[in-house]
């Protein structure tokens, strides 16, 4: 690009971003399941089956921890649970027994007959017969947890004690839970138009970072033709000061006046090259504020609908408080009425989590935006620094060398008339 021309900025980007947008108004809502509650009798039952499996887990994992404390824990057992873990602990140490004395005399190995438990061999099927005790065991334990819930609890609050790998195991459970839970309330056209508007997204995300990358490439462009004039002029003005050394016989008015010449010249053409570069860099600076503002107006569109889906959410609360004050009237359905109310104030607990975690996640990204554009408008400062210092710097050297030269000049002058005159 020469000096002489102006680059265009890329308009058509702008508009074709603009009339985007227009189209992409649909809000962040498509990112959020379209319903709040299960509907079908399935889903329920599925979810349903999903917890009971992550409970038994929790109370299973935490028996090891139990049976080594069972002593400062049977208080809060009792006798029967106690009992019924005293007796677990007993088939598991013969089961151990057993399995080492069937690797000691070498017939613990691999098979898939009748009597094969965990991987031993066992001609005479006695290790079935355990390994079906210590399950039928399991199975005791778990329901007597299920008919007292205070000592049900008191396992439970243990849970940190428990082997990390079955922590790790429960985490994966309680995930597959969320995932689940979350694809069963998004229907499959839900999900396609999820899946198309991040696509959407992102391509507007892509073009943006390619249009700002266009215009850095056209400023630096615009800059490096402007060193590439400046150096075209400064050795100009070298070839200029050789001729001069070489015509020092002519008169000096007509060398003062070449020189004043040639330095306006100069002058003239950097401030047209600064004016020129300021140009580009103030069509780029608007081009970043047109990106941020409609980075904003997207952020405060996105506010705006979680306040809506906040407000409609208090809204369903209050109804279902109402229609809870109006049910309990009716004495015939007291029990239903409260299960149900106590099912749909779990539910309304977990989604109060799941948003917290939401705003909690948008509230780190967005410092970490603001981090970010703190630290590209330092960067953006500094080099503006440092170019005005290389100018200064350039300024200054070019008026040492001139004021040199004439100091040389007139040593050499004063030379030639003390010679004359003697």
């Amino acid at each position: 690009m020469a000096m002489g021309e102006m680059p265009q900025p890329s308009y058509e980007h702008m508009e074709e971003n603009r009339s985007r947008r227009q189209t992409l108004r649909m809000p962040l809502k498509l990112l959020d399941p379209g319903r709040s509650k299960l509907t079908t009798v399935e889903t329920k039952r599925i979810i349903s089956v999903l917890d009971e499996t992550i409970f038994k887990v929790e109370l299973v994992s935490a028996f090891s921890h139990v049976i080594e404390n069972l002593e400062e824990l049977s208080p809060a057992l009792g006798p029967e649970l106690t009992e019924a873990l005293k007796e677990h602990q007993r088939l598991s140490n013969v089961m151990e027994a057993i399995l080492a004395h069937l690797e000691e005399e070498g017939i613990l190995q691999k098979g898939t007959s009748k009597g094969v438990v965990y991987g031993a061999e066992d001609p005479a099927g006695h290790l079935d017969l355990h390994t079906q005790g210590l399950r039928n065991s399991v199975r005791n334990i778990v329901r007597l947890c299920y008919a007292n819930p205070i000592a049900c609890q008191a396992v439970r609050d243990i849970a940190h004690m428990r082997h990390p790998s079955n922590s790790q195991f429960i985490k994966c459970l309680s995930d597959l839970r969320g995932f689940l839970f979350e694809r069963l309330l998004t229907t499959p056209l839900e999900e396609r138009e999820k899946n198309q508007f991040l696509d959407e997204i992102s391509k507007r995300d892509k073009k943006n970072t390619e249009m700002i990358a266009a215009l850095e490439e056209e400023l630096a462009a615009a800059i490096q033709n402007r060193d590439d004039e400046i150096s075209r002029k400064n050795a100009a003005i070298k070839d200029l000061k050789v001729r001069l050394h070489n015509l020092s016989k002519c008169s000096e008015s007509q060398t003062q006046r070449l020189r004043t010449d040639t330095e306006k010249q100069q002058k003239a053409e950097l401030r047209s090259s600064q004016t020129k570069c300021s140009k580009l860099q103030q069509e780029l600076n608007q081009l970043r504020a047109q990106l941020n503002a409609l980075i904003t107006e997207d952020r405060e569109s996105e506010l705006a609908l979680r306040k809506k889906k906040y407000k409609v959410e208090m809204e369903i609360e209050n109804w279902v408080q109402k229609y809870d004050m109006e049910m309990l009237e009716k004495q015939e359905e007291i029990e239903e009425i409260e299960a149900a109310y106590m099912v749909e104030k779990e539910q309304l607990e977990e989604l109060r989590e799941k948003f917290a975690l939401l705003d909690q996640e948008y509230s780190q990204i967005k410092e970490e935006r603001r981090v970010k554009q703190e630290q590209k408008e330092k960067a953006e400062k500094e080099l503006a620094i440092l170019v005005r210092a290389a100018t200064l710097i350039q300024a200054m050297w070019k008026g040492y060398l001139v004021r040199s030269l004439l100091r040389t000049k007139r040593k050499k002058k004063g030379k030639g008339k003390k010679g004359a005159r003697r």
